[in-house]
């Protein structure tokens, strides 16, 4: 097993861990949960980097990282919605999970067509998801209501403005493919 597979292993590791702390009747939780969010958004930066800088990439790893991502990103999104109990978490949370699934599929039609190069990672989509990983960091550290909450809050706003932006553009390298296949 190479290490960014080990990487990648331990976000999904880490998730349990996030949810644990974020309910835990201690102080601070909501510090942990979000320190936990942190070294696990890290780890998917850091596998990343090392696949490519060693030339460990493999299919598995490939497999493996988007569902670690996505996994991680709509738990946590499920516990702000929780945590926050309103339609302005609620709707952008709903949204990015929502995209998630369709590129998911996307993604997954266009490997079994043989064109799965066609819907890459953009830097577009690099862009969303540091903006989403601040974004939930930033809410998972403070409780619901504050003004950084609310700043956190803009911040997941502008991911999901980038979410989209990511999702047409996904779309539109795709639709040739799409089109012939309907």
């Amino acid at each position: 097993m190479k290490l960014p597979n080990l990487l990648t292993i331990l976000r999904i590791c880490l998730i349990p861990l996030i949810v644990l702390f974020f309910y835990l009747p201690v102080e601070y939780n909501f510090y942990y949960s979000a320190a936990l969010f942190a070294l696990a958004a890290w780890t998917d930066w850091l596998d990343g980097y090392l696949a490519r800088k060693w030339n460990q990439t493999t299919r598995f790893g490939a497999f493996l990282d988007p569902v670690a991502d996505k996994l991680m990103v709509a738990v946590a999104l499920g516990l702000l919605i929780e945590a926050h109990g309103s339609w302005l978490m609620t709707v952008p949370a709903l949204v990015i999970i929502g995209r998630e699934i369709i590129i998911s599929a996307l993604r997954e039609w266009m490997a079994q067509v043989g064109e799965r190069t066609t819907v890459a990672v953009s830097s577009v989509g690099k862009w969303k998801t540091a903006f989403q990983m601040l974004g939930i960091f930033v809410l998972l550290a403070v409780p619901a209501g504050t003004t950084i909450a609310y700043a956190g809050v803009a911040v997941l706003y502008v991911s999901v403005i980038l979410t989209i932006w990511s999702m047409v553009l996904y779309l539109n390298a795709a639709w040739p493919a799409l089109k012939a296949g309907m």
